[in-house]
């Protein structure tokens, strides 16, 4: 079987089929918001409106027109880019989103990439030395990682470092030098960290335990190669595969609930706090865009996914 050609097939397969998945991600989201979320004519009518003055308000927005001719336009503005302009300021949401999407890059990523190579390294500890006091160790910290809310990490943390010891700000994102953009990354690096330090650890762990009892990891020991060596050329690679789909998958939710949570209690302008305020706001625009493009991204990191899995693992592809 030549795997080479069956390559390019392989991905245009799996980009064929994030079409519907895209197509029915937007259509449940498009229609939950239609249905269930803000209604921008009252919030733009003022109060005590009358049914004809509604009416002509909806008229004027194009709420009248029937649902698949408003989701093709909703399709239409997302391909375009096109997503309209922010209630509230008045401002083009693509240029809103442009703006505050790069911050919560800035403010996301190091907590993402430290969290992630932290656990990965201390569950190759616990893996290598199961059952011993090491792994009970990191067993039980994950544990009690995995206990805490998130919401409660991020005001312990706020209290401890940022109020008492005054080390780092609380609020706010005055970023203009690599200084100033460290000491306002720090806490909230912190918090993600130990919010998801405990989930991966034990899932890597789990991963990295299973490959451990691979026939050709007993040979390799029985022949003296040192753990480093087992670790790094036999095990990893064959833990990759779950523990890179795990990888994958978590950033929609960290582009998501972790940037809403973290931007709002640290209230800095990036796009999980537009959101935020967005809802509170009932701006429909600001929310629509948010949510079509978090389907986008769920679609892409699912056709993501795959594809790496078939190139770590060529028998997905043969399955």
């Amino acid at each position: 079987m030549n795997h080479r050609r069956e390559l390019p097939a392989f991905f245009l397969r799996k980009l064929a089929a994030a079409v519907p998945l895209l197509l029915g991600v937007t259509l449940i989201s498009f229609a939950l918001t239609v249905h269930f979320g803000p209604d921008p004519a009252h919030a733009l009518v003022g109060k005590n409106p009358t049914a004809a003055e509604l009416a002509q308000l909806r008229q004027e927005l194009g709420q009248d027109r029937p649902f698949w001719i408003r989701y093709a336009d909703y399709l239409r503005g997302l391909a375009t880019l096109d997503l309209g302009h922010a209630q509230a300021s008045g401002e083009s949401v693509r240029e809103l989103l442009g703006r505050t999407l790069p911050v919560s890059a800035m403010l996301l990523a190091p907590g993402f990439l430290l969290g992630t190579a932290l656990a990965l390294a201390l569950a190759m500890w616990a893996a290598w030395y199961r059952g011993s006091r090491l792994d009970r160790w990191i067993t039980g910290c994950s544990v009690v990682g995995m206990s805490l809310s998130f919401v409660v990490i991020i005001i312990g943390l706020q209290a401890i470092f940022g109020v008492w010891l005054g080390w780092f700000p609380v609020r706010g994102w005055a970023v203009g030098d690599p200084g100033s953009y460290v000491r306002h990354v720090s806490l909230p690096t912190l918090a993600f960290v130990l919010a998801s330090l405990g989930y991966n650890t034990r899932f890597f762990r789990a991963m990295l335990v299973n490959a451990m009892s691979a026939d050709h990891v007993r040979t390799a020991l029985a022949y003296g190669a040192t753990p480093r060596r087992i670790m790094i050329r036999h095990v990893l690679p064959a833990a990759l595969l779950p523990i890179m789909t795990r990888i994958i998958y978590t950033v929609p939710g960290l582009a998501i609930a972790g940037s809403l949570l973290i931007e709002s209690h640290f209230a800095v302008p990036g796009i999980g706090r537009i959101t935020y305020q967005a809802i509170l706001a009932g701006d429909q625009a600001v929310i629509m865009a948010v949510v079509g493009l978090s389907a986008v991204l769920l679609a892409l990191t699912v056709t993501v996914a795959d594809m790496l899995g078939q190139l770590a693992d060529p028998r997905i592809r043969v399955a």
